[in-house]
């Protein structure tokens, strides 16, 4: 049991870890100092308030002392003793009230003043707590959108790894396909394969065409070696042209002037 309690515990804090925004819990405490501080002031208020109650109870206590003062005398004056004893002891009574007023007139003052002083002391922690949070919040914003950038480029990265993988797949069935095109080319050449369409040459024609290349790059070396040397016979072998047909051409040069002697 304690085991599973501590996996349900561990499972629901790294829910609440990722559910939870720290822009969030730093403004919710903002506005918790903020509300304490309010409550501060409405203390501050109140302990004032209750010293002006007390220091206006202390102004119409002095006024009717004043005034049984002044009675007391007009009394004695008149010859009214027990009238000036009266007022006087009446105003004895007013001094004991004046008194104990006073004394709490100076602690409610000793109150307000360090709760005064409380206030300003919480004012100056909430302006600090609100230029952190302020702070924490644009760095955390802005590490999140780094983040954010950071995966997409990620993201981005692995796309074109899979694209150039399949360019490489291209290439090589693309390779593969010209090799065994090429290998049938040459297996089709050398007689090994059967051409299907009978395109395919027999061998007397490929040996023909053979020896018409090489006679083709015999001639092109006699030009050469005549546009060199400067001569002409070469030339005029290789205007004669090639193959049987220019072997009749010049048989038949070299026999007309046997006829002419005749």
């Amino acid at each position: 049991m304690k085991r599973m309690g501590m996996i349900f515990r561990a499972k629901a804090n790294k829910a609440l870890d990722r559910a939870e925004d720290p822009r969030e819990t730093l403004d919710y405490s903002y506005q918790k100092q903020l509300e304490l501080l309010q409550k501060v002031r409405r203390g501050v208020a109140d302990v004032a308030t209750s010293r002006k109650r007390l220091e206006l109870q202390l102004n119409q206590l002095q006024g009717q002392s004043s005034k049984l003062e002044d009675q007391g005398r007009k009394a004695l004056a008149l010859g009214r003793e027990d009238l000036a004893r009266e007022a006087l002891s009446r105003r004895a009574a007013l001094q004991q009230q004046v008194s104990d007023l006073e004394t709490q007139h100076q602690t409610l003052q000793g109150e307000e003043e360090k709760l005064t002083l409380a206030a300003q002391r919480l004012q100056a922690k909430v302006d600090a707590f609100r230029t952190k949070k302020e702070t924490i919040k644009a760095t955390y914003t802005a590490a999140q959108a780094q983040t954010r950038i950071g995966e997409a480029f990620s993201g981005i990265s692995e796309e074109m790894g899979d694209v150039g993988m399949a360019i490489q797949r291209a290439e090589d069935k693309t390779a593969q396909l010209q090799a065994r095109a090429g290998a049938i080319d040459e297996l089709l050449a050398s007689g090994a394969l059967d051409d299907p369409t009978g395109m395919a040459k027999d061998d007397l024609t490929a040996e023909l065409d053979r020896l018409s290349g090489g006679s083709d790059v015999e001639l092109e070396l006699q030009r050469m070696k005549a546009e060199l040397a400067g001569g002409s016979a070469p030339k005029q072998a290789i205007e004669g042209g090639n193959g049987a047909g220019g072997q009749a051409a010049q048989r038949s040069e070299q026999e007309r002037p046997r006829f002419d002697k005749q």
